[in-house]
């Protein structure tokens, strides 16, 4: 009986796995913060390399490990909460996010990358033009903090003007929202224009390795 009952919720688990057909508009938005198409997109872009061989029949599907991460990084929600909602245990909800962490940051090379030729920055100008008539924009510039929790090493280096352990994340992006820039790598105690005078992208500017044009900020306006 009890080998049965183990066979039986072993089946129910893997029956239980979501995807992305078992979930609407709404509830694949509100969970991952992220449209049908876009996460169909991740899936298909890192199919490859989360697919992984193995001599058991219920392998984790790749849909569920992206939609168990994206829920992750969109909420914060503890790990068992989200095993509860995808179908898997908290110590698989765990190695599913390592995993697709993994394999996203192996792209960030080829995938997040600033515009150098002539036709591309002209293009980035003229879909900023195209938004509210600004002229001359080459991309969106901001911080943002990222939470984390309190480290062991130079603890209150980490604590932002809130009161709270982050780590200051300056971004990038053009008109259409992709990623052109990324520097995650300085604790929430930081000022975001030091982070910004210290970034290689502010050095390629000084350097003159770019064409005139507009780093647009919230709160700040680089010109270059």
């Amino acid at each position: 009986m009890a080998y049965l009952y183990v066979l039986q919720r072993r089946q129910r688990t893997f029956n239980d796995f979501v995807t992305v057909d078992s979930l609407t508009d709404d509830e694949l938005y509100q969970s991952t913060r992220f449209p049908r198409r876009a996460i169909h997109d991740l899936i298909d872009i890192l199919r490859d390399d989360l697919e992984r061989q193995t001599d058991r029949s219920h392998a984790v599907p790749v849909e569920t490990q992206v939609l168990s991460a994206l829920h992750f990084y969109s909420s914060g929600s503890f790990q068992w909460m989200i095993g509860r909602s995808t179908g898997l245990s908290q110590a698989s909800v765990s190695r599913v996010i390592n995993g697709v962490t993994d394999s996203l940051c192996k792209l960030a090379d080829t995938t997040v990358t600033f515009p150098l030729s002539r036709q591309t920055i002209t293009d980035n100008k003229q879909a900023f033009n195209a938004i509210a008539g600004f002229p001359n924009v080459i991309g969106a510039i901001d911080c943002t903090h990222v939470p984390i929790k309190s480290p062991t090493v130079n603890e209150d280096a980490y604590v932002n003007r809130k009161g709270v352990h982050t780590i200051n994340v300056q971004a990038v992006c053009d008109a259409n929202m992709r990623l052109l820039d990324i520097v995650a790598k300085w604790p929430g105690g930081t000022h975001d224009s030091f982070i910004w005078r210290s970034s290689s992208l502010h050095q390629l500017f000084e350097d003159g390795h770019m064409q005139s044009g507009w780093l647009l900020g919230i709160l700040s306006t680089f010109y270059i």
